[in-house]
């Protein structure tokens, strides 16, 4: 075999497995663990390995060895290929966060349900001490009709006439506030079933992306083997 071409055939075989890793990476899984190693390299011992979504600090980076140094949330330092360190939380933790918030967004929905059951027995309540303060306005003012005819005891029918337009004005305020706060809680609980369904139409839009990638990933997998 000719130089030139023994050299171009080296040249071949060095840039072949360049071009599969650029591959590889490029359709990652964030389903696997990486190794922490002492040093820069493969022929470094393994302290220990780093599962998905692990957060770490990075010291420095060895850009030709292709690896970062880096620190564990427990203080615990070495060295990771740094094709395997994205800048954000993986799917897998971003999915996990979307469903604490989802969680707590049904918590705080429920809170406000039961805050709205509450409001509306009052208001209910309300309107029915309304109701039987009208009946008794219209009962009294029949005695007092009745007794301004026969002429007794006038003065005293106006005052107790005064004090229930007194209770009747309390009422009717009371009712208006509850009708207020009634018709905030509504839109509140309308404003957070629409962020629910935004929420959950968010995570299954992550779903359908995130697990076709995954089955793709595993039968990749399967394929080289």
């Amino acid at each position: 075999m000719k130089p030139i071409n023994r050299i171009f055939f080296a040249a071949t075989l060095m840039i072949l497995p360049v071009a599969q890793l650029a591959a590889q990476q490029a359709w990652v899984s964030d389903q696997f663990e990486v190794t922490l190693r002492t040093g820069p390299s493969i022929n470094n011992a393994i302290e220990r390995m780093l599962p998905s979504g692990t957060a770490l600090e990075i010291l420095e980076r060895d850009d030709e060895a292709g690896y970062a140094r880096v620190r564990t949330a427990a203080g615990t330092e070495g060295w990771v290929l740094t094709r395997y360190l994205m800048d954000e939380p993986s799917a897998r933790e971003q999915l996990a966060s979307l469903t604490r918030r989802l969680t707590s967004a049904n918590a705080e929905g429920s809170s406000l349900s039961s805050q709205l059951n509450a409001v509306s027995g009052e208001y209910d309540a309300a309107k029915r001490q309304i109701a039987s303060l009208e009946n008794e306005k219209g009962r009294l003012e029949d005695e007092l009709a009745e007794i301004k005819r026969t002429a007794a005891n006038v003065l005293a029918i106006n005052n107790q006439n005064k004090e229930l337009r007194d209770q009747l004005a309390n009422a009717e305020i009371q009712a208006a506030t509850l009708e207020q706060q009634n018709r905030e809680l509504t839109s509140q609980t309308t404003r957070y079933w629409f962020m629910t369904g935004a929420l959950v139409l968010f995570v299954g839009m992550i779903l359908g992306i995130w697990l076709p990638r995954i089955r793709w990933q595993r039968r990749s997998r399967y394929d080289r083997f």
